[in-house]
């Protein structure tokens, strides 16, 4: 391979750097932002990525151009603001502005910010992408939970319906209900009242048609039997017992002997319970 120096001396070398001396070849941007040490030069390779960026961003709205060639402009933009970032740096190092501070956001086409994260940002038909849409889509905010304290400030009378009076639209309403319900009641209970009324008339009076006509009626009863009988009928009460009835008391004395034999069985010894037997028979018991 020929070096350097044999190169540098060849014809295309050599016409290369003539038209160079003359201006008619244009200068061509350096590749690292680091090789160039003059700050004019700095500021223009600034300005022309600038202008590269606002072509492509022209030419990136046309969302006709399909999705491929979206996505190349869209690295190809991305790719020239990492670069003018670069360049700002060098400027800043040669001791111009700081154009990280004071330099304007990146806007698009509509004058908004352009969304993306900080490393890679998406421009004019290339947000409407599959797969791109979805980031920019904002989740609903989850509903915040209020504590217990923050529901408490909202816990006052009215809370708990002793202002609901004070509109003077519920009293009126009230009172109206109130009176409605009493007429009623009140028409209600006079219905009962005659149905109940025509109900008995109406059965008493079925009662008295209904009147054995084989009954017979003694005036006055043959003896004490006889009367005891009548009263009975009368009353509905009295009954004729053909077995003796204990009265309470016997009926008391009962459950008390018996309750006794029980604890006798249940603690006392045989020997014992022998001679309370036997002691109950001497008596009578």
């Amino acid at each position: 391979m020929a070096r350097n120096a044999e190169k540098a001396m060849t014809a295309l070398a050599r016409f290369r750097q003539a038209q160079l001396e003359e201006g008619k070849v244009k200068e061509r941007r350096p590749f690292l932002a680091s090789e160039c040490s003059e700050l004019p030069k700095a500021e223009k390779w600034r300005r022309q990525i600038i202008s590269e960026i606002s072509k492509k961003v022209a030419q990136i709205q046309n969302a006709g151009l399909g999705e491929f060639r979206i996505r190349d402009l869209n690295d190809e933009i991305n790719k020239l603001l990492r670069e003018k970032g670069h360049w700002e740096v060098r400027i800043k190092e040669l001791g111009g502005p700081d154009y990280a501070r004071v330099g304007p956001r990146m806007l698009d086409h509509e004058g908004k910010e352009v969304p993306g994260n900080r490393g890679y940002k998406y421009f004019g038909a290339a947000r409407d992408l599959p797969g791109v849409r979805e980031l920019f889509e904002k989740e609903p905010a989850p509903a915040l939970r209020k504590t217990r304290a923050e529901l408490m400030k909202d816990v006052d009378a009215e809370y708990y319906g002793y202002r609901d009076e004070d509109d003077g639209v519920l009293l009126p309403l009230e009172m109206q209900h109130e009176k409605q319900a009493v007429l009623e009641a009140v028409q209600r209970w006079r219905t009962d009242r005659e149905s109940r009324l025509s109900g008995d008339k109406q059965q008493q009076d079925e009662e008295e048609e209904e009147e054995s006509i084989y009954t017979i009626h003694n005036e006055e009863p043959e003896d004490d039997e006889s009367r005891e009988e009548q009263e009975g009928e009368e009353g509905g009460v009295s009954f004729i017992a053909h077995v003796p009835v204990p009265s309470q008391r016997e009926v008391e004395e009962a459950l008390v002997r018996r309750k006794k034999m029980e604890l006798l069985q249940r603690y006392a010894s045989e020997t014992l319970q022998a001679q309370s037997q036997e002691a109950r028979t001497l008596l009578g018991l």
